[in-house]
Order: structure tokens, then sequence, then C-alpha cells
């Protein structure tokens, strides 16, 4: 990561797009309340919610540093809409914000209900509670933060505090955006996450992360369904199937060939079924799924220095009709 980008303050570049959200929550179908004096924005519990509040979602979920749209492309018959990516920070964008690394977790006393919730967003790059903000070697700074729950409830008043506390803000200047999976606002800011999967895999297989200098997707979006499991599994088969990415990465070009080799998900032990029959065949056990399933379904990688692109990968589109109901 050069030195400009660790310069960069994504939870106060991504502020613009928080106060669109709340100032337009009426036309975007979301609601706007406090909590523990902080401020908590529904989209899709209590409230409908909007394709273009998950659209707006995703670009918070990026700090600022990525544009999220949605294009009609003649990639599949049936599902022409696609949510399209785009950014030209993709790590710090993708891995130091919208990736969702922060498990936050929370147990009431006396009646013992639980509340989990996986954190993505600025407020990450903040508190830094994961390994992974050192190999990054980025961190935020900044009195005010934004935290997005892929939830179906609220959080608890206790687990605003620790944010709050953890992201070393006060709780009035911090603010949660919460998306349940299957809701029009969730499906829209999942499948935003083409190019983060991408990237999160990339990781994993070792590439060197300083490398990706930017990174383009798209990936059809999922129809909207509230059963949870479903919900999974479209948004997860969305990029499986029918996800598509370009990186752009410096260095040899037997590295790029590589990268774009091992990236499609067709390369996982796991592919060839819907997500949610893998996730059911494993008796609902997360771990037992191969990790290297999670990747886009079709992968360029062009080196710039010499030009040339790699491709690897392909669209699946009687799996993605499954998945989607079609």
């Amino acid at each position: 990561m050069n030195d400009s980008s660790r310069n960069l303050r994504i939870n106060a570049l991504a502020a613009p797009l928080v106060a669109r959200l709340i100032g337009e929550a009426e036309a975007l179908r979301v609601g706007v309340s406090t909590l523990a004096g902080a401020t908590v924005v529904d989209a899709g519990i209590d409230h409908p919610g909007s394709l273009e509040a998950g659209r707006l979602i995703g670009e918070i979920c990026m700090g600022g540093l990525g544009h999220v749209s949605l294009q009609s492309i003649a990639s599949f018959s049936q599902w022409p809409w696609q949510v399209q990516v785009r950014t030209s920070q993709p790590v710090i964008s993708c891995l130091g914000s919208q990736y969702a690394g922060w498990s936050l977790a929370h147990k009431e006393e006396g009646d013992g209900q639980r509340f989990h919730a996986l954190g993505s967003g600025p407020a990450r790059a903040l508190a830094r509670k994961e390994a992974l903000f050192e190999e990054l070697a980025y961190a935020d700074a900044g009195d005010q933060a934004v935290l997005v729950l892929e939830t179906d409830k609220a959080p608890p008043a206790a687990l605003v505090d620790k944010v709050a506390s953890d992201c070393g803000v006060e709780s009035g200047a911090l603010t949660f955006v919460l998306t349940p999976t299957g809701s029009l606002a969730g499906v829209v800011q999942i499948a935003a996450r083409v190019v983060e999967v991408a990237l999160h895999k990339a990781h994993e297989l070792g590439f060197r992360l300083e490398n990706v200098v930017e990174g383009l997707g798209t990936t059809p979006l999922p129809p909207p369904i509230r059963n949870g499991l479903a919900a999974m599994g479209r948004t997860n088969d969305t990029i499986l199937f029918g996800g598509q990415v370009h990186l752009f990465v410096t260095g040899a070009d037997e590295a790029a060939e590589q990268l774009a080799r091992a990236l499609p998900s067709g390369t996982s032990r796991d592919y060839g079924k819907p997500f949610a029959e893998v996730f059911k065949a494993y008796e609902y056990d997360f771990f037992k799924v191969d990790g290297m399933l999670f990747s886009p379904a079709r992968v360029a990688v062009t080196a710039v220095e010499s030009g040339r692109t790699f491709h690897a990968g392909a669209l699946d589109e009687a799996l993605l009709d499954r998945s989607f109901g079609g």
C-alpha cells in the first residue's frame, strides 16, 4: 500500500453518503432513529428499504472509495439487471472497509437473548479489532464512524456503547446501518461485494495485495426473499455463478496468470450446487464449506506493466436460475 493511500480517511469520505441516506430517508423508504445516543438507519427491518438505499449502502461499505450502480447487461436471459462496482483503491475500499470482518456479539443478562452480527464499513478501520489491519498497515482516524450490520434486528444498547468505545468516538457520532440479507437494500449491498470477494480470495491465495491497483466487477441482482437460508443462498450464488471481476495488477505476468487461474469459484471442491444445498449438506456448519468457493465465477487479470490479460472461469446460467427460482 502506498503512502498516499494510508492518508485516506474513509469514515470522513463516507460521511456525505451517510448524510444523504439519512436526509432522504422517506424517499429511500428507510427509518432513522436513535439508540443509546447513536443514529440507527433501518434499511429493511421495520421499514421496506429500497434498491437505491442498497446502492448507497454499498458505497458506504466501501468507505466512499467505490462506485456502485445498477445496469441492464445482457449476460443472463432472465436476470439482466446487474450490480456494477468499481474502485481505484481496491485494498482499502474492499478489505479495509467493505469486508464483513468485525464479529460483534452480546448476551443480555436476565432473558439470555443473544445478538450476533458481522460488521462491515469504515468503522472497522477505527476499531482495528482484526489482525488483517496489521497486514494492511492501515488505520483510520477521526471523530465519526459508520458501521453496517447484516441483521434482522437492532443491536442492544450495550453493543452500541462497545462499538463507540472501540472506535474512540462519542456514541452521538456513531451511525449503524441495518440491512437484512434478503431485503431490497440487503441484496444490493451484498452483491456489491463482488470485487471484495475476489480481493479476499487473492489474499487467501497469498497474492501481494499492494500489487492490486484497480478493480471492476458485475454480478446479477438477486431477487429479495425473506427466508434467511434462501437469502443467504441467493446472495452467495449471484457471485459464485454470475460474478465477473477484472483486476489490474503490477508485478510479473506469471503471478497475474497464476492469480487468474486460481481465483474463479469453479476451482473449489464444493462448486456445482446452489450454496443453500452445500450449506445444508454440511449440516449448516459454515466452517466446513471450502473457503476457496467464495469467489467470482469469471475473472480477468491484467498485468499493467506488460499489458497482457489472463482470463479464467465461466458463468453458469443454469445454476443461477436454479438458485434464483427462474
